[in-house]
């Protein structure tokens, strides 16, 4: 790993580069405002180190990139985007993906106004808890799949759950690819991993995995607030998930095959964290297949847990689900690698692209955007803590010319778990977040610990310098009223 201090330059309001140097390919780059980038020099050296070694990887172009949100990662930095060409050699990394493949964000509309139910905001927040089965090892939202059904989750995704009653064909639309990437093979993936995941359908899980109650407090671009269907004073219900123990297994297995397949492709980088391949090389592609089979497990836990929702909701309220109206305004991903279609200096190149606690920001007029939002642009959604916003963004024009496409995906720890947990020993934090007119249901006070507000930046400052960059539109800021944790 390099230990030597690292220069970085403005290149404007919101961007700073790290100029390549010793082994590294590109330079790399770090969207920050100047006080965020204060403080990264300050304190977070170590994140922005790993910026420059992730610019040391093979076949690597434009510039090793990172988010406001960016922290210290496993490999690369949380936030941090690459894009390697799979034609000039370029390695695809797990760590550049991390251990919760296909980690995203779901955000359900309803028609229901704030103002209507917020007495009854107790009895919501725990029928959640209920319905919704959450914490560490966390199972039994249905029941137990053979392995068959395994596999077939793995190859089909979200369509798979669809088809056994929870929610409606018409999600698959407003879930980015569809819910399911092609080239999934489950006969990549372990015994190991298909055991994990074999339970954990419509789970949960813990750490900052949330269920959340919002309400919509504020719209910055009406047009497009009206393409999504959101409207001040709505109740919304933000699901944070990923492939649970399946994923996180299989980034494990990846990790140790990478590390002795680069002796065998000669690589060579600076931190073993970023044990890598070739992407064309069998291991590469033996990656890639069990990879995207975790994020079509992911997009099935968040689709079941919708259903679940959506049933627990309807009943907790006395109401048809007709008259909850709870429908998806999309659904998001932020840890994966994908294979696509960008121009670099002028040409356009199949690139594989890592978004590690990164999400796609996809202009208006892209193919890949729903028909319903093509013309505003992909939808994202940006979670903050539990005390303070979330946001809802569209992608915007400068992205693809800039970060292939990418944006932030949150706020960004400022404390570790282990500091969050001392910071918060004796304090009653259900009541203080209580205070502040949010209702918390969790498996343990440790966990509320570990989310605290204070340990997170301010996500307002995080979507501001995406905004002013003009990479990501702020649509609408969201507060949270009800939190379901693990």
């Amino acid at each position: 790993m390099s230990t030597s201090p690292l220069k970085v330059r403005p290149i404007d309001e919101f961007l700073y580069e790290i100029p390549a140097h010793g082994g590294m390919r590109v330079p790399g780059r770090v969207y920050a405002s100047p006080a965020m980038m204060a403080r990264l020099l300050d304190s977070e050296q170590h994140a922005l180190t790993q910026v420059a070694n992730v610019a040391h990887l093979p076949g690597i172009v434009g510039y090793s990139l990172a988010m406001p949100d960016i922290h210290q990662g496993y490999g690369f930095p949380i936030g941090g985007v690459a894009a390697t060409d799979p034609a000039g050699g370029g390695v695809i990394s797990p760590g550049g993906v991390g251990y919760d493949i296909n980690c995203g964000v779901r955000l359900m509309a309803t028609h229901l106004q704030w103002a209507e139910i917020q007495d009854r905001l107790p009895e919501l927040v725990g029928a959640l808890y209920e319905a919704v089965p959450c914490g560490v090892g966390s199972s039994g939202a249905i029941p137990r799949l053979a392995d068959k059904e395994v596999r077939d989750v793995a190859r089909r995704g979200a369509a798979w759950v669809v088809e056994q009653g929870y929610g409606r064909a018409e999600d698959l639309e407003r879930t980015e690819a569809g819910g399911c990437l092609d080239g999934a093979d489950p006969e990549r993936v372990s015994q190991r991993a298909r055991s994990r995941g074999a339970a954990q359908v419509g789970t949960l899980g813990s750490g900052n995995h949330f269920l959340e109650l919002e309400v919509v407090e504020e719209i910055n671009l009406p047009d497009a607030a009206e393409a999504l269907g959101l409207r001040v004073g709505q109740l919304v219900l933000a699901i944070h998930s990923g492939s649970r123990g399946f994923g996180y297994q299989v980034c494990e297995d990846f990790l140790r095959v990478m590390d002795r397949a680069m002796a065998r492709h000669r690589i060579q980088v600076p931190d073993r964290q970023l044990a890598c391949a070739p992407v064309e090389s069998a291991e590469g592609q033996d990656y890639l297949a069990a990879m995207r089979a975790a994020a079509n497990f992911a997009w099935a836990n968040r689709q079941t847990m919708m259903a679940l929702a959506e049933k627990a909701m309807a009943a907790a309220l006395g109401v048809s689900r007709r008259s909850l109206g709870l429908s998806l305004v999309y659904d998001v991903c932020h840890n994966i690698a994908k294979l696509e279609t960008h121009r670099v200096d002028g040409v356009e190149r199949t690139l594989c692209v890592h978004r590690k606690g990164a999400t796609r920001a996809f202009p208006p007029g892209h193919a890949e955007v729903p028909a319903a939002y093509r013309q505003v642009g992909q939808p994202v959604f940006i979670p903050g803590d539990m005390g303070r916003a979330s946001y809802v963004l569209v992608g915007a024009a400068p992205a693809m010319e800039r970060t292939f496409g990418s944006t932030c995906h949150g706020a960004g720890r400022v404390l570790s778990r282990t500091a969050a947990r001392k910071q918060g020993k004796g304090r009653d934090l259900v009541a203080e977040m209580a205070r502040r007119g949010v209702e918390v249901r969790a498996t343990g006070r440790a966990t509320v610990a570990e989310e605290m507000p204070e340990a997170y930046k301010d996500v307002t400052e995080v979507v501001d310098v995406m905004d002013g960059a003009g990479i990501s539109r702020k649509v609408a800021r969201l507060r949270p009223v009800g939190v379901v944790k693990g």
